[in-house]
């Protein structure tokens, strides 16, 4: 059994250029990625300016991009980040909504993700709202697919520490309200699962009334920590035969687009080869199809480094040594650990709190 795959381009950091979005489709079209959900933290116009228009020429890439994604045969979306709308849904948000509503149908965009994540509620009654919000969306919008990612999209405690307890039946209320043919994302036990399994996604369903969308925290590497660190190596921990308990599979990438092709392939692989997976070979053969063969055994014989111990632990001499071996490669792989070694890929708590 398959799962779809796609992408949600939904970290925290600095933008991509539409050009690293159209290479990652088409690196990743023959690997059957189906489906690229732009929701980048640091487009306000998706977050926390959602009510106000994008730029003219931000539209005009967003509307090129739609155009060559179906033309490679994949699901363009958009996922938007009404900021706390759900605290005071008004005359006021309805009308901004509906303008956003109107110019992503515009654009050509085929999903639209609701994104009620990363924020903070007053509302008691937050299940109700937020499927109250959805099913106004959906009246109001032309797109083939909706969906919606919870505010608490994971059992793990540290969303409660952070943005408040969640609501008693939270989980429940809301699936039980959506209409069944909403999706609903979810990130497993943890924000950053490290490992999920068919058990988990079975009582997950049952909880939601539907399958849901896996939204998988690898291999993103936004904040403080985590953006010190590349993330390459292949997927472990996501058996093949959870696609039975999910209706999508969506990875969030890290903010290396290229080098996020190479994690990206070996999940295909491990879905498609099934207890015959090993995620050491998926990743050499995945390295050496976006890196070139020289490149690849580099990466593999610096992978320690880059992966586990991390810009923090890396000394000046190494890093000067590093960044000599890697500016003698010309695949815009190499370029992306070097910009990494000279820390321009750092996201700050400033940028996590702010976007």
């Amino acid at each position: 059994m398959t799962v779809e795959l796609g992408i949600i381009e939904g970290f925290y950091g600095p933008l991509w250029s539409w050009e690293d979005r159209k290479q990652l489709v088409t690196t990743l079209e023959p690997h059957g990625y189906q489906f690229y959900l732009y929701a980048p933290k640091a487009d306000a116009f998706l977050r926390r300016r959602w009510a106000e228009p994008h730029p003219q020429e931000t539209g005009a890439k967003m509307a090129d991009f739609a155009r060559f994604c179906r033309k490679h045969g994949v699901r363009f979306g958009v996922g938007l980040s009404p900021f706390e709308v759900f605290n005071h849904f008004d005359d006021e948000a309805r009308s901004a909504l509906a303008a956003k509503l109107a110019f992503l149908d515009e654009i050509g965009v085929q999903e639209l993700a609701i994104l009620f994540d990363d924020m903070r509620s007053d509302t008691p009654d937050l299940a109700a709202r937020q499927a109250d919000i959805v099913h106004w969306v959906r009246d109001r919008t032309t797109v083939q697919q909706l969906s919606v990612c919870p505010s608490y999209y994971s059992d793990d405690p540290v969303l409660d520490r952070v943005f408040g307890e969640r609501p008693r039946d939270y989980l429940t209320t809301l699936g039980e309200l959506l209409d069944p043919a909403v999706r609903v994302f979810w990130t497993g036990e943890e924000v950053c699962s490290r490992e999920v399994t068919p058990g988990h996604l079975k009582r997950i369903g049952r909880a939601l009334g539907r399958k849901p969308v896996l939204w998988d925290n690898y291999p993103v590497n936004d904040g403080d920590r985590m953006s010190r660190h590349l993330h390459l190596r292949g997927f472990t921990g996501r058996p093949a035969n959870n696609a039975a308990w999910l209706s999508g599979h969506a990875i969030n990438p890290a903010l290396q687009p290229i080098l996020s092709a190479i994690p990206a392939i070996t999940l295909a692989d491990s879905y498609r080869l099934g207890p015959e997976y090993q995620y050491g070979q998926a990743f050499r053969h995945a390295s050496r199809e976006v890196l070139g063969g020289d490149l690849a055994e580099q990466v593999l014989t610096d992978l320690l480094t880059l992966q586990d111990a991390g810009l923090h632990r890396i000394s000046e001499e190494k890093k000067q040594a590093l960044l000599g071996i890697y500016r003698g490669f010309s695949n815009a792989g190499a370029g992306e650990i070097c910009r990494w070694l000279n820390g321009d890929y750092q996201v700050t708590d400033e940028m996590v709190q702010t976007q």
